[in-house]
Order: C-alpha cells, then structure tokens, then sequence
C-alpha cells in the first residue's frame, strides 16, 4: 500500500506529481484539525428533549442578555440586569420513588470559558440559589445548582422520608453534577474541560462530601465554614440555646454583647503585636469573662454570675459528661457580636431544632431543653450512618487524580464554630501524609474578623476562586488570598489570609490597613 501511494507521487518521468503532492499535503493537515474539532452542539430549546436517565427536561429557554428575572425576585437585583445571554435549562431528577429533586443548569450563550462551576446551598437548602448562578455565569462558567430535593428552609421534610433525606445528604449534588455535565455536552458538542465547586456553610460540607465519595466528579473545590460534622454542629449549636434559654438567669441580653466583644478585643487584639481590632489567632487567647462580673447585683456594664457562666460556655463548646471528651469546639473571642442567632432567643436556633425534631427523634414537639450531651449525641451519629456527615479525611482518591482544594473559615463565625474546620484539616493533614504533602493540593485559610461566611469587622470579601483556579490549571498553589473590609462600599482595609497554620504578621511600618506590609509566616498556636 505504502508502494503504491508512493509511486503515485511521481509521474512517468520520474518527476514528482505536484497537484498530488498538494492534496495530500492538504489532506494531512486537515484530518487532525478535523478530530481535534468540537462536536457541534445543540440549540437551546432542543434540550427539551433531551433524554437522560431518571431525569425529566422541564424547561430549556434562550435567555436574552439582561433579561433574567428570577421566580423569587420579579425586578432582579443589578447583576442580573447585567448577564449575558444564556441557555437555561430547569430538570428534575428522581434516582428513587421519592426523590424529586430540581435543578437548573446555565449555559453561556456565548464566550463559554469551557469550565463547569457547580454552586452550593445553605441550612437545610431547599432553593436553588440564583445569585450564585449569576455570579458563575457573568465569569464565563457553565454553572448548575440544586434545591437539593424539597422546598423551603426548614427540616420538617424528613421526617417520614428517609430518601429526601438521602438525597439532601450528598445525592442530590452528585446528580445535579452528573446531569449537568451530559447537559453542558449535548450543548457544546463537547463537556467541560474542567469541574469546580464553590460553597459556603452547608455548601462547604456538599464539597467535602463529593471529594471524599465522588473524587472525579471536580477538579477543584472552594468550601467555606463546612458544616461537615454535621451531627455534631447541631448539637454544638443547640448546646448554646440551652445553655441561654433554658434558665432566664443564664440570659445574657443582646445589649451586653458588645462589652464582652471589647473585653476580648482589651485581653487578645494586640497578642500579634498590631492593635487593629481583630484577634489575627483565637487559639492563642486566653480571655475570661470573669473580668466582667458585677461587683453588686446587674447592670448594663457587666455580667451576673450565671451570664459569665453562659459565656464561658459558648467559648468551651458541648463536652460529654460521661467520657470528658469534646463534642464540638466552642465559638471564639471575637464572635460575640454575632451571638444572636444561637444565644438571644426567645427560640432555639432553628436549623439545629429541626434536625432533632425531625430526623433524629421525629416528633414536631420534642424539646430542646431536654437535649442529652451523652445519649442524644450518641443516637444522632447511630442513625446518621453517613448520610449528612461528611468527616472522613481519607481524600487520597480525589488528590490521586490532581484535585485541589481551598478550605476557608472566619474566626469570628457565629454559626459554625471555625476550630472544626482547624480540626477536620489536621485530620487529612495526619491521614494523608504530613503537611508538607497535603499542603500541595489542598490548603486552609482562617480568616481574622471574619463572621459567618462573609461579613464581620474583618476583611471578608476575597476572590479565592480565581486561586483555585490558577492552581488546578497552572500549578500554582496560592500562598496568600487577599481579602478587603469595605465601609458603604469603600475600601478601608485589606490584609492576607494565609495558609494555615501560617498567620499575617505586620512588617513593621507602613499602614496596617494595607495587606503589602504584611507577610503571611508560622506561627505556633496552642489551645485557650
């Protein structure tokens, strides 16, 4: 065969045919440029029928630049105003009899950066989260979300329902994941070439969960205050609302919060030699709130007995009377501003009201006053088998094909006690071969000020998305994310987080609210 093409070059002269030597010329460097060519995709409304296993195509619809409008907000807020042109694509998915979980997949008409970038919930997650859809979207991502299978904000879906449950847990997001690649396929011509997911709080823990029992559904994941131990956060959150409410004597008013918030700021601000209204490593405090006890009676400017003893409690964290043994890490000095939702009533916080109600004892009228830091503890992990906890730190399949991870966490969170998160870390650290090593794929930042996924008097806005980015497609591990504090939409701070269990230290001159005189270096830490 070759023989013969190669005769065929030359003609009966022996010279050779140059029109044939062109079109093969021609052919050779077309075939590859052919194969290496997109599939070509689908229109938008022809999603409608697209078939997918256990999955029903509800909507598929062009949306024209600007024109979004989401069910639950019909003006839209400014950055819808401001998107793109997109395919929507709106399924439900039913992996069992009593699953019906909805999902929406946004598809950049065009200018697709040919990346993926699922998006995370909050509490209990029973709505797909617009706002984040439309932040991937107007970066170029083709992005999904999941209401997780229910509607609303509440646990009362699980009780009698144990798939909803199953599917709230971590099935839900993995179908959402596999539907939307083979949806982003069918769109394209071709899938993704990268997958990331990005969230916060109950988001952080759905992240977490996928690394560890779906290690090839992402390349990179941003999690923020998981809400990993997710048996034990609801024990640790109600363990606060008891310890307020059940005796009004241990009440502390909201009105006192910010005089224990100045009273740690006085022990622990300046611990790392700059005084600039932020406790940079809580660990190292040493705080009592004794030093506010009142002299004689009550007053504005103090705490009873029973309050500084409800203060020491909320710092302490749930301990297991029977064993001494932690459950959950208490909130930290800096978070007292925050204490509300767990601590200043008149009800008890509702996330963890609901999980004992629902799931663990499923009866409407269950009492949280009743909550038993032994028995309670130890029937909620019996029954949860998994399903909502998401604490195994063997992440050695999901680093084994190049994954990498950006955890984050702010000191000051009021919800999610943040040393959990500290804690989860180590354990991957000691299962998966030391720091050095787990720190090339996967990275922590504790960030000073911070509240509960945003907010606080720290910096709290930060584009660490853009650091996973840069990690997972060129290699280069972030060694600082810089964040800003903003004051009605002005500047006024901005400062390093760095990489745990490095801490921002101040250089020495130069403003402390500018991050160029700070540089991220170890420290040790020590418990309070």
């Amino acid at each position: 065969m070759c023989d013969k093409l190669e005769n065929s070059k030359h003609n009966q002269k022996g010279r050779p045919d140059v029109k044939l030597l062109y079109a093969v010329l021609t052919i050779s460097l077309l075939v590859p440029a052919f194969f290496s060519m997109p599939a070509q995709g689908a229109s938008c409304e022809s999603l409608g029928s697209l078939a997918l296993p256990q999955t029903t195509i509800t909507s598929a619809q062009s949306v024209p630049a600007g024109r979004f409008e989401p069910p639950t907000s019909p003006a839209g807020p400014t950055s819808y105003k401001s998107l793109p042109a997109f395919c929507r694509v709106a399924a439900a998915l039913k992996p069992t009899s009593d699953s019906d979980i909805k999902i929406e997949v946004w598809l950049p008409a065009e200018g697709w950066n040919g990346k993926f970038q699922a998006t995370g919930n909050g509490g209990w997650s029973g709505a797909i989260n617009h706002g984040a859809l439309a932040r991937a979207l107007a970066l170029g991502y083709a992005t999904a979300g999941t209401d997780t299978g229910h509607s609303g904000g509440r646990g009362e879906f699980a009780l009698g329902h144990p798939e909803k449950l199953i599917d709230f847990g971590y099935r839900a997001v993995h179908e959402m994941t596999v539907k939307a690649k083979a949806i982003i396929a069918a769109y394209y011509g071709n899938g993704p070439r990268l997958s990331y997911w990005v969230g916060c709080s109950s988001g952080g823990k759905q992240g977490l969960k996928e690394a560890q029992q779906y290690p090839a559904d992402y390349d990179g994941i941003l999690a923020g205050a998981p809400a990993n131990y997710w048996t034990h956060l609801m024990v640790g959150d109600l363990w606060v609302s008891q310890t307020t409410l059940k005796d009004p004597a241990a009440y502390i008013p909201k009105e006192k919060y910010p005089i224990i918030h100045k009273a740690a700021l006085a022990a622990c601000d300046a611990l790392d030699g700059v005084t600039d209204g932020l406790i940079e490593n809580p660990m190292r405090c040493r705080f009592d709130p004794a030093v506010l006890a009142c002299k004689d009676g009550d007053g504005p400017t103090c705490l009873t007995g029973p309050q500084v003893e409800s203060a020491r409690k909320i710092y302490s964290g749930p301990v297991n009377p029977r064993t001494k043994k932690q459950i959950f890490p208490g909130l930290e000095p800096g978070s007292e501003l925050g204490w509300s939702p767990l601590a200043g009533g008149p009800k008890p916080f509702q996330i963890s009201d609901d999980h004992f109600k629902y799931v663990v004892f499923k009866d409407p009228n269950w009492d949280f006053r009743t909550l038993n830091l032994d028995s309670h503890v130890a029937l909620t992990d019996k029954i949860d088998k998994g399903t909502l906890n998401a604490i195994n730190p063997d992440l050695r399949k999901f680093l084994g094909h190049g994954g990498k991870m950006i955890l984050y966490h702010g000191w000051n969170d009021q919800l999610i006690a943040p040393r959990n998160t500290v804690n989860y870390y180590e354990s991957m650290v000691a299962k998966s071969g030391g720091a050095a090593k787990v720190g090339q794929s996967i990275r922590l930042f504790m960030a000073p000020g911070m509240a509960h996924c945003a907010g606080g008097e720290g910096p709290n806005t930060f584009d660490a998305l853009t650091a996973l980015d840069q990690w997972v497609e060129h290699g280069t591990a972030p060694d600082q994310i810089i964040a800003a504090h903003r004051t009605n939409d002005t500047v006024d701070r901005t400062r390093p987080w760095c990489p745990y269990p490095q801490v921002a230290k101040y250089k020495g001159s130069g403003s402390t609210d500018d991050a160029a005189n700070f540089v991220c270096a170890a420290e040790k830490g020590g418990d309070r």
